[in-house]
């Protein structure tokens, strides 16, 4: 399978759709992630980068997780998981909303993929989890540390040591999902999502995503730092300007 038919891409306006295609589970293999990689790259180098709504073809998976022939020999696993933490962290700086439209199965390396999603809608079948550790294997760091920071320590200490799946309703209860919706609507609602938040004003969106993914990794004085940059971004938009013009509006009209 060439990349692609293992990954396909569809752009309509504003959003661009993302299809991992690896049946019959849509395991994420080495050429998957760099294709994944790649183009999340490419698309947050233009001047207005789209929205992107990832899913997996079929209703039974979104993605298994991570192909198992590739992470238990030495020499393959060690350029895997750079590559993986490349792509997490491209999704994690990506500058214009992820969503995530779920059907089946999202578990392991694709449970991170929601994780550092923007938004998750998924259908009421779905089943996510770590079952790494019940598999001889381990999430990537920057997953586990992206669970503890999402969904708490109580909540991610559960699926990581235990390895169970847990369902759409109880992934909701702890936020690893935002949305239940039936599986014929999960990708008609994801891409909806998609386009309100990809509809907002970008620089603002940019530095709201870029503060709640980044700024814990952050000491004080580079945080002032990001807070003024981030004011020249937007004080002068003439989008944001009028935006607060009419806040400003309707504030003194109360008055």
């Amino acid at each position: 399978m060439n990349e692609d038919e293992m990954l396909v891409i569809e752009r309509n306006g504003d959003v661009v759709s993302m299809t991992m295609n690896r049946p019959p589970a849509n395991a994420v293999n080495f050429e998957l992630i760099a294709a994944l990689q790649r183009n999340i790259s490419a698309l947050a180098a233009e001047e207005s980068p789209p929205g992107i709504v990832l899913t997996g073809s079929g209703d039974r998976f979104f993605s298994a997780g991570g192909d198992i022939k590739e992470v238990v020999g030495i020499e393959i696993a060690p350029p895997r998981i750079k590559i993986f933490h490349g792509l997490l962290c491209a999704m994690e700086r990506y500058p214009a909303p992820i969503v995530c439209a779920v059907r089946g199965y999202a578990v392991g390396g694709a449970l991170e993929f929601l994780l550092f999603a923007d938004y998750v809608v998924a259908n009421p079948e779905s089943r996510i989890g770590f079952p790494e550790i019940n598999h001889g294997l381990l999430p990537a760091t920057k997953g586990m540390r992206q669970a503890v920071q999402k969904l708490g320590i109580r909540s991610a200490r559960a699926l990581l040591y235990w390895g169970d799946l847990i369902d759409a309703q109880k992934a909701m209860e702890i936020g690893a999902i935002d949305e239940i919706a039936s599986t014929a609507d999960v990708s008609r609602r994801a891409l909806e999502v998609c386009r309100l938040l990809r509809g907002k004003d970008r620089k603002l969106f940019t530095a709201i995503k870029r503060s709640l993914n980044l700024t814990s990794q952050m000491d004080d004085e580079s945080l002032e730092a990001m807070t003024v940059q981030d004011l020249g971004c937007y004080l002068t938009e003439s989008r944001s300007a009028d935006a607060r013009a009419r806040f400003l509006s309707k504030s003194e009209k109360k008055a």
